[in-house]
């Protein structure tokens, strides 16, 4: 009796709902492991997704993610717009527990989890599980974009229906973002969906020609084409870039230039690699997709706060060059926030007590998201009467303090400038040396260009690669190379601020008929660090940032250099934010290549240096003018 009732119940249970019995395989077949439709058992999860596909006003379907916390009601939306995988992004870590699954890239778990907030995680149009066409940093509708869709109306058209088909939500939606979300993050604020609210870009995308990924000042940033073939091949990024050669110095030096190596690759098949050949200088087409020129026409209509980290490896002018645009603009500015910190690209939202090997003594990603995110987005989706943070909140580096102000210094310089002088004998200090007081000279070889880390130059996303950190990087190498120019202050005795963009005057003359200049602003550590023993002599880049001298008079219209004619080199530097501490000194280094990070100049004239063929690539004498050069910097 007792071994009848266990056999009916294990009969019951077996052919209950929750375990349903397969049908028998085909006589002589074999049963599927992989049913028709899979449905995993989440009763245990603390969040719900939904996987939806969402319509644009041209027909096209964006894939969208959305992740609600059990229980949500009323609950505001936190959308990411992204090219960089939605789905993956929503289960970085796959777990029951929602921070845990959204930890990693653009995601911030704390955020999202202590916030309550719905996240909501879409592939713009054409990648991944997106519908249509992807164009990188697709234009805005104009001049560059004669369709009725850009990133700005998918946006609209996202969260239009968002607060009609998402009931737990209250109505309020703000956008975030890193990076290219950043971006996207933007491009919502041009006609905004009055359901947006707020808007974060963090280290965006801006002016991809004047500082941002593809170049800075004209000079073309090679170490790139990796990424624009990755992310403009294939819509899943499965056409992967390869190399056999682990040194990517010696890879793009024997490619000989960034055209040829992007054409030996197949790349002349992407529509943004044939477009950036097309302009290689600061033209109609670069312009018109600058957002720093095209906001301030828009205004500012929502609340922004603009995030920039001060060691941004890859877009350290877009958010400082739209801030000064927007401040510019008075209605914009009653909208304008800005967070500045002692990150790598990205950094804020992660860990952050260390930049590189030096260290900052608190975490400054924690600081910012617990005291200056956190409260601004609360402000505008949640409750009004969460007290905003400072129009400018700044990490001071050196000093390792957070501080708040009402503005950035102007972005040109006025009374509370300094001049750095060049001094003869490699000298700099305040004064002024006289007229004809020399030239410290260098030969530029493109043969052997000075590279922008040590080498080998690990490939971005390899083991070992300093990609992340290579802005804070020991610069004494560098400076140990008869082609690199280093002036240097006697020790300081009492603490010396800057803050706001250096600009570097340059007076020099090449033998050649075209060249490069990069100047740096370095902070030279003591011989001896108490604390910290291997920072002794440490040379670490406070700002620094290129220029192609064929650029220097019009970035728009490219001109041959005279050959040993004195030339001025205006440089506006990236901006700084650091007490030079006593005890420490003070460096400018200047020199003519940046390799790989930027492709070479062949120091001759040539039409498109893209295209440049191998005997153009020729050695040049550069004269440095030491009366005619100083750096200026803002002084506090």
């Amino acid at each position: 009796m007792k071994k009848f009732f266990l056999a009916s119940a294990c009969i019951a249970i077996l052919a209950s709902p929750a375990f349903p019995v397969r049908a028998a395989p085909p006589p002589g077949g074999i049963e599927a492991d992989m049913p028709a439709h899979f449905h995993p058992v989440e009763d245990g999860f603390d969040f719900t997704r939904r996987d939806v596909m969402i319509p644009m006003r041209d027909g096209a379907k964006l894939h969208t993610v959305i992740l609600i916390p059990k229980g949500a009601h009323g609950a505001p939306l936190l959308l990411t717009r992204t090219p960089y995988d939605a789905a993956h992004m929503a289960s970085l870590t796959p777990s029951s527990d929602l921070a845990t699954s959204l930890y990693g890239y653009d995601n911030m778990p704390d955020i999202v989890t202590e916030g309550g907030y719905i996240r909501v995680l879409q592939d713009i149009r054409g990648k991944y599980g997106s519908e249509g066409q992807y164009v990188m940093n697709r234009p805005m509708r104009g001049p560059e974009n004669g369709t009725a869709v850009d990133e700005g109306t998918d946006t609209w058209d996202t969260i239009d229906w968002l607060i009609h088909h998402v009931p737990e939500s209250n109505g309020k939606v703000g956008i975030i973002g890193v990076s290219y979300d950043g971006f996207t993050a933007l491009t919502a604020l041009f006609h905004p969906h009055p359901a947006l609210k707020v808007s974060v870009p963090m280290n965006p995308m801006v002016d991809g020609w004047m500082g941002d990924d593809w170049f800075h000042n004209g000079a073309f940033r090679e170490e790139m084409l990796p990424y624009i073939f990755d992310q403009s091949g294939t819509p899943k990024n499965t056409a992967k870039w390869w190399t056999s050669v682990y040194d990517s110095y010696s890879f793009f030096l024997d490619g000989v230039s960034a055209g040829a190596v992007g054409r030996a690759r197949g790349m002349d098949q992407i529509g943004f690699f044939r477009q950036i050949l097309a302009h290689p200088a600061y033209d109609s087409w670069w312009q018109a997709q600058a957002l720093d020129r095209l906001l301030p026409k828009e205004g500012l209509s929502v609340p922004t706060l603009l995030v920039h980290s001060l060691w941004d490896q890859e877009d350290n002018y877009g958010a400082v060059a739209l801030y000064y645009a927007m401040s510019a603009v008075p209605a914009a500015r009653a909208n304008l926030w800005l967070a500045v910190g002692p990150w790598n690209h990205g950094g804020e939202i992660r860990e952050a007590s260390t930049l590189g090997p030096v260290k900052l003594h608190s975490d400054t990603g924690l600081f910012f998201r617990r005291h200056i995110l956190a409260p601004f987005l609360a402000h505008y989706l949640k409750d009004a009467t969460v007290p905003l943070p400072a129009r400018v909140t700044a990490f001071r580096t050196g000093e390792d303090e957070w501080g708040t102000t009402a503005a950035l210094p102007p972005r040109d310089c006025d009374a509370s400038c300094t001049s750095l002088h060049l001094q003869p004998g490699g000298g700099l200090g305040p004064s002024a040396p006289p007229p004809g007081a020399g030239e410290a000279r260098y030969v530029s070889d493109p043969d052997h260009p000075v590279p922008y880390v040590q080498r080998p130059v690990v490939p971005k996303g390899q083991p070992g690669s300093e990609w992340r950190w290579w802005l804070a990087t020991d610069q004494r190498n560098a400076a140990a190379r008869p082609d690199v120019l280093s002036f240097v202050s006697p020790a300081l005795t009492r603490p010396f601020t800057v803050t706001g963009q250096p600009v570097m005057h340059l007076t020099a003359a090449t033998s050649g008929t075209d060249g490069d200049f990069v100047v740096k602003l370095i902070d030279v550590y003591p011989d001896q660090v108490a604390d910290q023993p291997e920072m002794g002599g440490y040379q670490l880049m406070i700002s620094a940032d290129i220029l192609r001298g064929r650029y220097r008079n019009s970035m728009e219209h490219p001109e041959p250099i005279p050959a040993n004619a004195p030339q001025l080199y205006r440089l506006r530097l990236p901006l700084a934010n650091h007490t030079f501490l006593p005890g420490h000194r003070i460096m400018v280094q200047i020199q003519s290549s940046w390799f790989p990070l930027y492709d070479r100049n062949p120091q001759t004239y040539v039409d498109s240096i893209f295209l440049a063929p191998k005997d153009a690539y020729k050695p040049a004498t550069i004269a440095v003018d030491i009366a005619g050069s100083w750096l200026e910097v803002h002084q506090p």
